[in-house]
């Protein structure tokens, strides 16, 4: 069977593709690059947005016009809440709930032993995803990815130590990935579970799906069952950062005395992931790490230290989601660990110490009640903090998630006119801060090449453009800032 794939969304739905690929090559699959020459399209997708979802649509619809020999499979966020609108596109086979290795396989009718759940190499780029673990036990308004993917689940250590070194053997930088990487070994269910399990208060597909896991088509998605709006989930709240220090370590987290009842008490025998990093780095200590995303409370004192006295192992660089600088605005978002003070006193506290600093953020533009001055002191907040990128999203309504709730909508022009300011400022931004680092030297890891370069991620995310003539061929050396 020649089998394509295709992923939409973020770094944890690549991860979870790739996992799947290794898996049907290992049942004997030819992987091809090319739909044309496919029996089957595997396409991973993504319920972040209303545009996300359009696309995998208009995608899959292409994917049929090509031939009728093609059958399509779809796994991942969308097709865990899909309601039959994804099952009723043309040359679909399948809709998978999560991306499970197992399941996908005998959603294309492959019999398969168990897959190998460590990912040996990481073909979607020249640097490796690591994803420590899955699913969000926080009930932001606006998302509906905790809905499809559940509960946090975090991945043994001596599993994730074994994978980095396999990866090691092909890729310089290693990224960490997950869905709210900042909450490893803060799981509140026992163990890791399948990384394909349908979430929580989802009941299993009803008999006389193509496999475990697969929505029959046209079947109906159990309701999502999202609290009030704005409203911290019962039993669910996570302890924020709440220190009139910005640098202390929030609370529940490293060295705080938190009573075993307490949410955000780490269970006996987890580790953190601060502890994780260490673990990781001890054991392939030639490989450099990233964070991918991380909120900025969750950066304890033990990841900062790391941050600041091993730049070699771990990049200075995070990408802390903001959403929003109002604290009116994160308290109906539901985002009730931070506020606008502490997410800036932690960043400040961090940027202070690091001689070079990469930051990040998303932002939202536009949620429902947002007002002037709440968009002002985004763009204020945004302004004081030495970010050197931004993400802007348009606010998107997502049917399943608690915002939908909500009626005081912004209209689409305030929307598109507040997420072009946001995206002139971070555009802004980045020029300022490439411009603070050209002649500079820097710590680059080969990401990618093409039209006779090669593209450089340097420790603060900047690409850096070598001719190939210029490259000493070694996937990891000291790059100047151009």
């Amino acid at each position: 069977m020649n089998v394509y794939f295709h992923t939409f969304g973020c770094k944890a739905n690549q991860y979870d593709t790739e996992l799947v690929r290794q898996a049907f090559a290992d049942q004997g699959a030819v992987l091809v690059d090319d739909p044309a020459a496919a029996d089957l399209a595997v396409v991973n997708s993504c319920t972040v947005t209303a545009e996300s979802e359009t696309k995998l649509r208009r995608f899959v619809r292409g994917l049929a016009r090509r031939g009728a020999k093609l059958e399509t499979v779809v796994m991942g966020c969308a097709a865990a809440l899909d309601e039959g609108r994804i099952a009723g596109l043309p040359s679909v086979r399948a809709v998978v709930a999560g991306a499970d290795p197992g399941v996908v396989l005998a959603a294309a009718g492959m019999a398969h032993a168990r897959p190998d759940p460590v990912l040996r190499r990481f073909h979607a780029n020249a640097r490796g995803w690591l994803k420590i673990q899955d699913g969000c036990d926080e009930h932001c308004t606006f998302c509906a990815t905790t809905i499809a993917r559940g509960a946090n689940r975090s991945r043994p250590v001596t599993e994730l130590v074994q994978e980095a070194q396999a990866l090691s053997a092909h890729h310089a930088e290693i990224v960490l990935t997950g869905v709210h990487i900042g909450t490893y070994g803060l799981d509140r269910s026992s163990g890791w579970t399948d990384p394909g399990a349908v979430p929580r208060g989802s009941p299993r597909p009803a008999s006389g799906s193509a496999a475990p896991g697969a929505v029959p088509r046209g079947s109906p998605r159990p309701g999502s069952g999202a609290a009030d709006p704005g409203a911290v989930p019962r039993g669910s709240p996570r302890p924020g950062s709440g220190a009139a220090d910005p640098g202390a370590v929030p609370r529940g987290f490293e060295g705080q005395g938190v009573a075993p009842g307490n949410p955000g008490a780490w269970p006996r025998g987890r580790s953190t992931l601060g502890e994780l990093l260490e673990a990781l780095i001890a054991a392939v200590p030639q490989v450099r790490f990233r964070l991918s995303s991380i909120e900025a409370t969750e950066v304890d004192d033990r990841i900062a230290r790391l941050l600041i006295e091993a730049p070699q192992s771990l990049a200075a660089h995070l990408h802390a989601p903001l959403q929003s600088g109002s604290n009116r605005v994160l308290k109906r978002m539901g985002r009730h660990w931070y506020t606008a003070e502490s997410y800036g006193g932690r960043l400040e506290w961090l940027a202070a110490r690091l001689p070079v600093f990469g930051l990040g953020a998303d932002v939202i533009a536009g949620f429902p009640g947002e007002t002037d001055a709440d968009h002002r002191a985004t763009l204020a907040l945004l302004e004081a903090l030495p970010f050197t990128y931004l993400h802007v999203f348009p606010f998107s309504v997502r049917p399943d998630a608690a915002a939908a709730r909500l009626s005081d909508e912004c209209s689409p022009a305030v929307v598109h006119g507040r997420a072009r300011e946001l995206r002139e400022l971070g555009e802004a931004k980045a020029r300022a801060h490439l411009e603070s680092r050209v002649g500079q030297r820097a710590d680059g890891v080969v990401s990618g090449h093409g039209a006779g370069k090669i593209e450089m991620l340097t420790q603060d995310y900047l690409s850096v453009y070598l001719p190939t003539a210029e490259w000493d061929g070694c996937p990891r050396c000291e790059v100047t800032v151009r």
